[in-house]
């Protein structure tokens, strides 16, 4: 668990949730840039990531609402 402050107030985060937000922020950037709304996703991983990692990686997707069709490490 990660604790920080986020909006004024103490809040525990899981790395899932910290991973989520990056991915969702990605999501963001990527549709503003193309301007076209994504419905599938692809992740890359580190190639050293194990199939634990790989599987919070594909749960952080979820919690951002994206629909990850493959890892790729």
């Amino acid at each position: 668990m990660v604790l920080d402050n986020y909006k004024g107030e103490k809040k525990q985060f899981a790395p899932e949730e910290i991973s989520s937000m990056v991915l969702a922020k990605l999501k963001d950037v990527a549709e503003t840039f193309i301007g076209v709304k994504v419905k599938n996703y692809v992740v890359t991983v580190h190639t050293y990531f194990n199939d634990s990692q790989c599987q919070a990686t594909r749960d952080a997707g979820v919690i951002a609402g994206l629909n990850v069709i493959h890892i790729i490490s």
